[in-house]
């Protein structure tokens, strides 16, 4: 049996998705389904399709729908939702999702928002507590991020796992409630974790 993700991509531009289902189509982890340019078909393709993440553009929904995507994942909680954006989108809206993949992002991140996602989209795995400062070990993470950083060459430079960097970049996700790495990287200099003129 394969562990390659099924990956549904719903974006009406064709040349965003064309040029997605490129570069996840050179990575081994994921099977691509055939894509959606709208939302009328969705429930049907989640439905026989069943995908383990699901990159869908927020503004296929009319704004005052946009939170009601929430439905779409009660529905199919064995699906990580991913909202792919290139614009600006409420913090509010975005925080509905298990990921956030930005149209600017790193060619070599793109792979790696995807499978994250599928570790948020464990949320009831989390700690329910109400602590919200960083750890040592979640702040050198942050810090390597910032810093431009893959999961991978975090887990070399600090001898730890790929798996426990993941897991530290959740834990970091749902402390400063920020999914982007360029979020990530202004709140880690807002917060004088590292110098400006090192990123």
């Amino acid at each position: 049996m394969s562990d390659r993700k099924k990956v549904l991509i719903v974006e009406p531009s064709s040349v965003v998705t064309e040029g997605l289902m490129k570069i996840l189509g050179e990575s081994t982890q994921f099977e691509l389904l055939s894509p959606l340019h709208d939302v009328e078909c969705i429930n049907a393709r989640l439905a026989t399709g069943k995908p383990d993440i699901l990159v869908f553009n927020p503004t296929l929904l009319p704004y005052s729908r946009r939170p009601a995507l929430s439905g779409i994942m009660q529905d199919y909680p064995q699906t990580a939702v991913v909202a792919l954006v290139y614009q600006y989108m409420e913090h509010t809206i975005l925080r509905s999702y298990h990921g956030v993949l930005d149209i600017r992002e790193e060619r070599g991140r793109i792979s790696e928002i995807l499978i994250e996602s599928c570790f948020a989209g464990k949320s009831d795995e989390l700690p329910d507590d109400s602590n919200y400062e960083l750890t040592k070990r979640e702040t050198d993470v942050l810090v390597l991020i910032a810093k431009g950083l893959m999961n991978k060459e975090i887990a070399d430079r600090l001898n730890i796992s790929i798996h426990t960097v993941i897991s530290h970049r959740k834990n970091i996700t749902r402390k400063t409630n920020i999914k982007s790495v360029a979020g990530l990287a202004v709140y880690a200099l807002m917060n004088n974790l590292v110098e400006d003129n090192s990123l």
